[in-house]
């Protein structure tokens, strides 16, 4: 009876110590941070999981619907059927890249972290339920000698008593006062998480000039193959004049093999042009965050369109756009943070615990009520070294943005030169293109008039078929300069 009463008064506290079971489940992931007395940064917006390409199988299975973005239409919907332009393939890929992606959920994991950094501050609750059973052990043996028993203190035989005892108490705990420890921890973990939100706009901007440069090259690409055609075309057309002296006799079979030897070149020029085309469609789709073998098409931008550059708006618009820029400063502050809250470490920590319950088999009243004061009076030196090592990382921090400026400087000053340079040499190329054009109609003209020779002619369609490359060069550099500028200065 004793241990079934006991048994039951268990159950009892066990009970109402438990979560009611109509409760509703908590949710799969912790609220947001913005619950800290400093708001968070503003939330980013959400992206749609990225396009996983079907796994190949060995036998064949109808493949998945592809991914929709959050308007509804599947991405590679919008990819198929029509040539891309540079703004549509550049959502496609802040939409479906993974990196992204990643990146955004390092910076929810950051910004959870600040309810951590904070919890210290808000109540505690524990509870504890045991039972604890003692157990003794005695004995005793008689011993006869010359007629007389003795008591041998030896056991020969055991007997136990045991009970139970039962304890279940709830403790409340709250931080009354740590001398803003916890709100120097808080604010450093607040630093790192917008930290990890520039981290998301770094690879935004990053994915946003891969795609670009790829796109570009992809122009350059289709460029060169329809340059290599033309040159393949004139090859093939001066080869033919040239059997065609060399059958009536007015030409020697040394014109014929060169002329042969000029479609021979001129045929493995357009097959790497083709292939480059190939490659960079690769690199665009992987950019895009789509399969690899998706016959993407793009429209045309290898054209000239003049712009005005100002340095110095760039650089200002660089220092107050970067994600670098912005990140070092951050991590000056988070330094500061984190050296307030070493100094506040040689101050003592203030808690207030209460705790109620029952113990013993009838479940006596237990109840406690006190306030504890922690100080570490003295560790050896480690506190102090802890304050000399964040002053340190501050002042590095400190000399790091400077660095980061400097950096910045160059990079933007090298892009906008770098422009410039690309400016020129496109009009350059463009006035050598006319000139090897009118050159090669002249060699041509006279070749069939039968006063010029081969030579004269292959130099005079190789040095088209250059310029032609310099100037789709030129341009290709000059869109790729203007995305690298936009990169340099902070936009996408």
């Amino acid at each position: 009876m004793r241990t079934a009463r006991v048994s039951a008064v268990l159950a009892v506290w066990m009970l109402a110590l438990a979560p009611p079971t109509h409760a509703q489940a908590p949710p799969s992931t912790p609220p947001p941070a913005t619950q800290t007395p400093t708001p968070l940064p503003a939330p980013l917006t959400q992206t749609p999981p990225a396009v996983t390409p079907p796994t190949a199988t060995p036998t064949p299975a109808p493949a998945p619907a592809p991914t929709p973005n959050s308007s509804g239409t599947p991405v590679l919907e919008r990819v198929l059927g029509h040539a891309l332009s540079v703004e549509e393939a550049v959502s496609i890929a802040l939409e479906t890249q993974p990196q992204i992606q990643q990146r955004l959920a390092d910076y929810q994991a950051a910004a959870f972290r600040v309810d951590e950094a904070l919890s210290p501050l808000l109540p505690q609750v524990s509870s504890l339920v045991q039972a604890s059973k003692a157990q003794s052990v005695s004995g005793r043996s008689n011993l006869t000698v010359n007629g007389r028993t003795t008591t041998n203190l030896t056991t020969s035989s055991l007997r136990t008593f045991g009970e139970t005892s039962p304890l279940a108490t709830v403790t409340l705990s709250q931080k009354i006062f740590d001398f803003g420890k916890t709100f120097a921890t808080t604010e450093a973990a607040r630093r790192l998480a917008e930290i990890a939100q520039e981290d998301v706009e770094l690879q935004r901007q990053g994915v946003t000039f891969l795609v670009k440069q790829n796109f570009i090259l992809i122009n350059f690409a289709q460029r060169l193959i329809r340059v290599q055609e033309q040159s393949l075309e004139r090859a093939d057309l001066n080869l033919r004049s040239a059997r065609g002296f060399f059958e009536v006799g007015t030409r020697p079979k040394s014109d014929v093999a060169r002329a042969e030897v000029d479609v021979a070149n001129a045929r493995v020029d357009l097959i790497r042009a083709r292939n480059a085309e190939r490659v960079a469609r690769v690199a665009l789709n992987t950019a895009m965050g789509i399969p690899a073998d998706t016959p993407t098409q793009v429209q045309d931008i290898l054209f000239y369109q003049q712009v005005q550059l100002d340095p110095k708006q760039l650089q200002a618009q660089a220092q107050a756009q970067r994600p670098e820029y912005k990140q070092v400063r951050l991590r000056v502050s988070q330094a500061e943070a984190q050296l307030r809250r070493a100094n506040r470490d040689f101050f003592p920590d203030v808690t207030g615990s209460g705790t109620y319950g029952g113990g013993r088999s009838d479940l006596n009243e237990v109840y406690e009520v006190g306030v504890a004061l922690t100080w570490n009076i003295f560790d050896g030196g480690n506190m102090i070294a802890q304050v000399r090592e964040k002053r340190a990382l501050v002042e590095s921090a400190r000399a790091n943005v400077k660095v980061t400026e400097l950096n910045i400087a160059q990079e933007v000053e090298q892009t906008y030169l770098t422009v410039n340079e690309a400016q020129e040499r496109i009009g350059a190329s463009q006035t050598a293109v006319a000139s090897a054009q009118e050159n090669f109609r002249l060699a041509q003209g006279r070749f069939d008039a039968g006063v010029g020779t081969i030579l004269e002619l292959t130099d005079a369609q190789l040095f088209l078929t250059q310029a032609q490359n310099t100037e789709a060069q030129a341009l290709a550099d000059y869109r790729v300069a203007l995305a690298a500028l936009e990169r340099a200065t902070g936009r996408r």
